[in-house]
């Protein structure tokens, strides 16, 4: 019997800063570390027919931390969309653009755009907040997440077990998928590992 597979993977990156301190570094140097396990994740989804994937870049809450931090997360974002256009996607990178924390050169970006020939979906959350998110659905009756579809699993990396207000509205019936290994250590058997798992699950969206 075929397994089931998601048709849409959400991503929670987490452990940047726990595996810098591991290796000696300080927190923010972490973050430059998971480039490279996103563009891998990316593309042994691709290759596997997932049609999206969501990656939380960082939060609202999150530009509270040093401004050293902000600026290194900051900075990694920036480089992971220049890594998703060049590699090819349905990008959209969504998160309140009209604050200082979202940069500003991922406006262009707040739209879907098709970049080096398309091909699968990827939204990439920058400066994103939940309450911003469905605090929309008061001015169009839809929240600003409207073009992302809902997430049929999440797998967060580094052992917390929290959705961190992962699109909510999206995140309402995906299972779950908890990595120990911190988002840096990422390896191609996580990704194998989860997909078994949600191959057993009893999906039945409440029927």
């Amino acid at each position: 019997m075929k397994k089931k597979k998601p048709k849409h993977i959400g991503v929670i990156p987490d452990g940047n800063r726990r595996w810098a301190r591991a290796h000696g570094m300080e927190k923010e140097d972490g973050y430059a570390y998971g480039l490279e396990p996103g563009l891998k994740l990316l593309r042994l989804a691709r290759a596997h027919g997932i049609g999206e994937i969501t990656y939380y870049g960082f939060t609202m809450d999150n530009c509270k931390r040093p401004a050293v931090q902000f600026q290194a997360f900051q900075k990694a974002c920036v480089e992971a969309a220049e890594i998703l256009t060049r590699e090819g996607a349905e990008l959209l990178v969504l998160g309140d653009e009209t604050s200082k924390c979202f940069p500003q050169v991922l406006l262009p970006y707040r739209e879907r755009q098709t970049v080096n020939g398309g091909g699968i979906r990827v939204n990439l959350l920058v400066n994103y907040g939940w309450q911003w998110d469905l605090a929309h659905i008061k001015v169009d009756g839809k929240p600003h997440s409207q073009d992302v579809s809902r997430m049929d699993m999440i797998i967060r990396w580094g052992g917390m077990r929290r959705l961190s207000g992962f699109l909510p509205i999206q995140s309402v019936y995906a299972d779950f998928y908890v990595e120990e290994k911190l988002w840096p250590d990422f390896a191609e058997t996580d990704f194998y590992e989860a997909l078994d798992w949600y191959g057993r699950q009893d999906v039945t969206l409440g029927g």
